[in-house]
């Protein structure tokens, strides 16, 4: 499972395994040193422990294309990986899927279970199936940062797709609109630390400012 510690992995995870996939492994693809602002390491971190599957963060550098070819056919030599699963939902900016353009040829398939899915049908099921995604990240032309920290709740999914309706905004925000990050879902055996110290923004972003992780209440 390809992991960013967002709604639409977790999803993606989900169903895969209500339809009968083993899910051998987590894997998160990341530059050098890298500081994910809207996906924090320590919070993947966290997740991984309490879904209980194996979390592997391979170094990702550039040429880009030619180091996720390496990473895959790592995965698939050194741990039998005959399929990643992504949580992409569809093509941005008309540009076709990421991950199975460097699997090409790989003898690796890639399997996208949320790709094409109805935006309304998505958020319904995250709802529904008691997932527990919190806002961490937002794009300031789409949504200003009181959304930051806010659940995707019955409540919130409404305002999305109202916002999707009136002005555009993707309502599970696959153009960059929002990010998010899981505390709980379904396959967690427990719910997972995410402490939010406020907000700060960066251009055109803000983002979610964490307590630090050794500073976390147990």
């Amino acid at each position: 499972m390809l992991w960013t510690g967002g709604k639409d992995c977790a999803l993606a995870m989900h169903m895969s395994m209500q339809a009968g996939v083993c899910i051998d492994c987590l894997v998160t693809f990341a530059p050098t040193n890298a500081r994910f602002r809207s996906h924090p390491l320590h919070i993947m971190q966290s997740q991984t422990n309490a879904i209980g599957r194996p979390w592997q963060r391979m170094e990702i550098v550039e040429p880009y294309f030619d180091s996720y070819r390496q990473a895959l056919a790592r995965l698939r030599d050194e741990r039998g990986i005959g399929c990643v699963v992504t949580g992409d939902i569809a093509e941005v900016d008309g540009h076709p899927n990421w991950i199975r353009q460097c699997a090409e040829g790989l003898g690796i398939d890639v399997a996208t279970p949320l790709w094409g899915m109805d935006r309304a049908e998505m958020l319904d099921a995250l709802v529904s199936e008691s997932f527990v995604a919190v806002i961490t990240a937002v794009k300031l032309s789409a949504l200003d940062s009181a959304w930051i920290g806010r659940q995707i709740d019955r409540r919130t999914a409404d305002e999305l797709l109202d916002l999707q309706e009136s002005r555009g905004v993707d309502a599970c925000g696959e153009n960059g609109e929002f990010h998010t990050m899981v505390v709980n879902a379904p396959f967690f055996a427990r719910g997972v630390d995410l402490a939010i110290a406020g907000t700060v923004s960066e251009g055109e972003r803000a983002y979610a400012k964490y307590v630090e992780p050794d500073c976390l209440q147990r």
